[in-house]
C-alpha cells in the first residue's frame, strides 16, 4: 500500500501524520545518507525536471491562463536547474566536518562541527512560481540529507500534477512525498524543520501552529520591495530593468519592485520613459503571448480593487503601453498600470501590490527616499539605481531588506551563492547558498578531550592550587 492509500476516512491531518511517521521511521532507520547517495538524487532530479520541460510549460500555463514559456524557463525551470548544479557542485565541501578552535586550557582535545541531517522538512509553497518555489526547498532539503512532504497551492492543479508524477517516478514516498489537502493541519506537524512561502499574514499563521510543536521554520515572505532611482539616472537601462522586474510573471513575484521613488524632477521623464519601453517589451500590450494574466479572478478583483480605492482617494491612474479593444483581452489580465498622487490613505500605499501595477513617488534627495522607505516595513527586496559612491553608501547602510540589487532588479535570486531570505515583517531564515544547507542541517559540536586536561586539576576536593588555577584563568 502507498502512503497515500490510507483510509479514505482519515482527515487530512491524520493522513499527514501518517506520512510524516513513516518518513520519520526511514530516516532513523537508515540514518544519514551519503554524499554519493545525495548526488545521485539531484543528478536524477535535473535530469527528470529537464524532460518535463514542456510538460511544466504547459502546466504553468494552463494554471494562469497565459504565461510565457521563455519565463518559465528561465525563472522557474533555470532557476531549479541551476541551483541544483550548485549544490551538487558545493556539496562535499558543505558537508565536510568544520574545525573550531580549543579553549587553551584544553588544548590537547580538539572541536569540530558535523552537519547531519535534520530528518523530515516539511514545505508549504504558493502559486505564483509554482516549480521553483516549491523544489528549490525540496532539492536543499535532499541535499541535506533530509526527507521531505511538500505541500503546493491549490491554485496550480496542472503544474501540481506535473510535479507529483516526477516526484513520484523520482522517489519512494517514505523519502518525497507530494500531497494535497489543508494547509493549516499541515502546518501543525511535528516536523523537524518547516518552510513556507507565502503572504505575511498566512505566515504569521503558520508560524503560530508549528509554534505549538516547537517547530524551527523558515518564512519566506513579501511586502512592498522599493525601487530608488537615483537623480539623473532615469535611462533606457534603468526603466528597462524596471518593466522587466515589475511586469514578470504579470507582477506576481515577491520581488518584484513595487514601488518607485524618483527625483520630483524626472517623475514625468520616467513615466514617459516607461510607458515607452513598455510598448517595446509587449508590442501586442496585454494580449501579447508574453505577457502574463493574473491567476485567478479572486487575485484579479484584488488588484481591480486597489486601483479603484486609489483612484477614489484621488490617485492618477495611467494605463501605460499599448491599448488593444476590450473585446481582445484575455480573461483576468490586467494591464500595466502607473499609480501617481498616493498617499497614505489608500490601501496601495500600504498592501503588497502583486500585479503590474506601479505608484511612483517624488521625492527631493536621497535621504528623503530612505526615510520612506524606513518608515515602513522591512521589505523582501530593495533595488537602487545610481552611480553616486557616496548615495549608494547611504542606501546600503541605513535600509534593511532581505536582499538588494544595485543597477538592476530581481536578479539577485539567481545568485546561487547568496542567502535568499527576508526580515522582519518580509521573513525569517534563509535559503539558497550554504545558507540553505546549514538552514535544514543539525550543526553538531563535538569536543574530543585529550588525555590531558587542565580541567581536571580543577575537580574537587577544591584546596589553594584551586584559588591559584582559577585566578590565573579569570585574570
Amino acid at each position: 500500500m502507498s502512503l497515500t492509500e490510507v483510509t479514505p476516512q482519515l482527515t487530512d491531518a491524520e493522513r499527514f501524520g501518517h506520512i510524516l511517521a513513516v518518513q520519520r521511521a526511514a530516516h532513523l532507520r537508515d540514518g544519514a545518507p551519503s554524499l554519493a547517495a545525495r548526488r545521485g538524487d539531484l543528478r536524477r532530479f535535473k535530469a527528470a525536471l529537464i524532460a518535463r520541460r514542456s510538460a511544466i510549460e504547459e502546466a504553468i500555463n494552463a494554471d494562469f491562463g497565459n504565461r510565457s514559456r521563455h519565463e518559465t524557463a528561465m525563472m522557474e525551470l533555470g532557476g531549479v536547474v541551476q541551483g541544483i548544479d550548485y549544490l551538487e557542485r558545493n556539496l562535499r565541501r558543505f558537508m565536510r566536518p568544520a574545525g573550531r578552535h580549543t579553549a587553551l586550557h584544553m588544548r590537547l582535545g580538539s572541536n569540530r562541527i558535523e552537519y547531519q541531517p535534520l530528518g523530515v522538512v516539511g514545505v508549504i509553497s504558493p502559486w505564483n512560481y509554482p516549480v521553483i518555489l516549491s523544489l528549490m526547498p525540496v532539492v536543499t532539503a535532499i541535499a541535506a540529507g533530509n526527507r521531505v512532504m511538500l505541500k503546493p497551492s491549490k491554485f496550480t492543479p496542472a503544474t501540481n500534477a506535473v510535479l507529483a508524477s516526477m516526484l513520484g517516478e523520482l522517489f519512494p514516498q517514505e523519502q518525497v512525498t507530494i500531497v494535497s489537502g489543508d494547509g493549516a493541519a499541515f502546518s501543525t506537524l511535528p516536523f523537524d524543520h518547516l518552510v513556507f512561502t507565502g503572504s505575511t499574514e498566512v505566515g504569521r499563521a503558520v508560524m503560530k501552529a508549528a509554534s505549538e510543536n516547537l517547530v524551527p521554520v523558515t518564512l519566506e515572505l513579501g511586502g512592498k520591495s522599493p525601487t530608488i532611482v537615483a537623480k539623473g539616472h532615469v535611462t533606457d537601462r534603468t526603466v528597462s530593468d524596471i518593466v522587466f522586474g515589475k511586469l514578470l510573471s504579470g507582477g506576481q513575484t515577491c520581488i518584484a519592485p513595487d514601488y518607485a521613488l524618483v527625483h520630483e524632477s524626472e517623475v514625468d521623464t520616467f513615466i514617459d520613459s516607461y510607458d515607452r519601453l513598455v510598448k517595446t517589451a509587449y508590442p501586442d500590450g496585454p494580449n501579447s503571448k508574453d505577457y502574463t494574466s493574473i491567476v485567478n479572478d479572486k487575485q484579479y478583483a484584488i488588484l481591480t480593487d486597489l486601483i479603484e480605492d486609489a483612484r477614489s482617494h484621488g490617485a492618477r491612474i495611467i494605463e501605460v503601453g499599448h491599448r488593444p479593444g476590450e473585446a481582445a483581452h484575455r480573461p483576468h489580465t490586467l494591464a500595466p498600470t502607473v499609480v501617481l498622487g498616493v498617499t497614505d490613505d489608500m490601501r496601495i500605499a500600504h498592501e503588497e501590490i502583486f500585479g503590474p501595477i506601479l505608484p511612483v513617488f517624488p521625492y527631493r534627495d536621497i535621504d528623503d527616499a530612505i526615510n520612506y522607505v524606513n518608515a515602513r516595513p522591512r521589505p523582501l527586496a530593495l533595488y537602487y539605481f545610481g552611480s553616486n559612491d557616496a548615495d549608494r553608501r547611504k542606501v546600503l547602510d541605513r535600509t534593511t531588506s532581505g536582499n538588494v540589487t544595485v543597477n538592476g532588479t530581481v536578479m539577485h535570486v539567481g545568485q546561487d551563492d547568496l542567502p535568499f531570505g527576508g526580515v522582519g515583517a518580509s521573513g525569517m531564515g534563509q535559503y539558497h547558498g550554504i545558507e540553505g544547507f546549514r538552514t535544514l542541517s543539525h550543526a553538531k559540536g563535538i569536543y574530543v578531550q585529550g588525555r590531558f586536561n587542565a580541567v581536571r586539576l580543577l575537580y574537587p576536593p577544591f584546596s589553594k592550587r584551586t584559588d591559584t588555577l582559577l585566578n590565573f584563568f579569570l585574570r
